[in-house]
C-alpha cells in the first residue's frame, strides 16, 4: 500500500515536465513555420506581344482602304442622286457682243434667258431655250439726229444637249440649238426706218447657238450655271457672229 502511494507520487514530476515541454514544442513549431519561406505557385500572366512595324503599317493601310472605300461609296451616291433627274429648268441673265448694223460698231447687250431640258436617255437630253437681248446702238452723226437708239432681239431655239462630265461638285455639258430670232431695231428711232441710220431692218431670222453649260452643284437638285456661248444670226442677209455668256441657276427634278 505504501509502495503504491510512492509510485503515484513519482508520476507527478513526470506529468509536470510534460506540461512544461508541450507549450515549448508548440512555440518552436510556430517559429519554424514563420522562418520557413512559403512558396506560392506563380500565376500565369497574359502579356500582349508588341506588334512589329510592318504589322502596324498593314493595319493602318487596311484602315485607310476602308475609309477610302466608304468615301468613294458616299461620293458615288451623291453623283447618282444628282444626275438621275430627268428634267432641268434654268434661268438667269447674260451678255452678248452684237453688231446692230453692217457699218456700225459692235455694242453690248444685256440679256435674260430661260430654258428647259428633258434627259431622254442618260446624259443625252433635249433643250428648249428662250432669250431676250437689250442694248443701245451707237450710230454715226446723221441728219435725222438719232444717235443712240435702243434695240432688242429675242431668240427661240431648241436642240440636243449632252453632259460630258459628271462630278460631285462639277458638271460640264454642250448643246447645239437652232431656231429663229426676232430683232426690233426701229423701236428707239421715233418711227424712223432703222435702215436710214445704218441699223438692220426689223425682221425674223434664223439663229444658231452653241454653248457649254458649266454647273457648280449646291446640292443634288440645285446648281449655279455659267454658259459661254456663240450666237449666229443673219439680220440684213448678213451673218453676225456674236459671242457672249449666260449665268444663272438650275433646278433639277423628276428623279428617275
Amino acid at each position: 500500500m505504501h509502495f503504491g502511494k510512492c509510485k503515484g507520487y513519482g508520476s507527478y514530476p513526470i506529468l509536470a515536465l510534460a506540461l512544461f515541454l508541450a507549450p515549448a514544442a508548440v512555440w518552436a513549431q510556430s517559429t519554424a513555420d514563420q522562418q520557413t519561406p512559403q512558396t506560392t505557385e506563380p500565376q500565369p500572366q497574359t502579356q500582349t506581344q508588341p506588334q512589329a512595324p510592318s504589322q502596324r503599317a498593314e493595319v493602318l493601310r487596311q484602315a485607310q482602304q476602308r475609309v477610302n472605300a466608304r468615301r468613294k461609296m458616299r461620293v458615288e451616291q451623291i453623283i447618282q442622286d444628282t444626275y438621275t433627274h430627268k428634267y432641268e429648268v434654268y434661268g438667269g441673265g447674260g451678255y452678248l457682243r452684237f453688231s446692230p448694223g453692217s457699218t456700225l460698231q459692235h455694242m453690248n447687250e444685256a440679256s435674260w434667258n430661260a430654258g428647259f431640258t428633258d434627259y431622254l436617255a442618260g446624259k443625252l437630253g433635249v433643250t428648249a431655250d428662250f432669250r431676250g437681248y437689250y442694248g443701245t446702238a451707237y450710230t454715226y452723226i446723221n441728219e435725222f439726229q438719232v444717235f443712240q437708239p435702243s434695240i432688242s432681239q429675242y431668240t427661240f431655239m431648241g436642240g440636243p444637249q449632252m453632259r460630258f462630265v459628271e462630278k460631285q461638285h462639277w458638271a460640264v455639258s454642250a448643246n447645239a440649238l437652232v431656231g429663229f430670232g426676232h430683232g426690233n431695231f426701229g423701236t428707239g428711232t421715233g418711227g424712223l426706218p432703222p435702215t436710214l441710220i445704218g441699223l438692220y431692218p426689223d425682221s425674223t431670222v434664223f439663229n444658231l447657238s452653241i454653248g457649254a453649260p458649266i454647273d457648280y452643284n449646291l446640292g443634288p437638285t440645285f446648281a449655279v450655271r455659267l454658259t459661254p456661248n456663240y450666237l449666229m444670226s443673219d439680220y440684213g442677209s448678213q451673218i453676225q457672229n456674236n459671242l457672249g455668256f449666260n449665268a444663272g441657276v438650275v433646278w433639277r427634278f423628276g428623279r428617275q
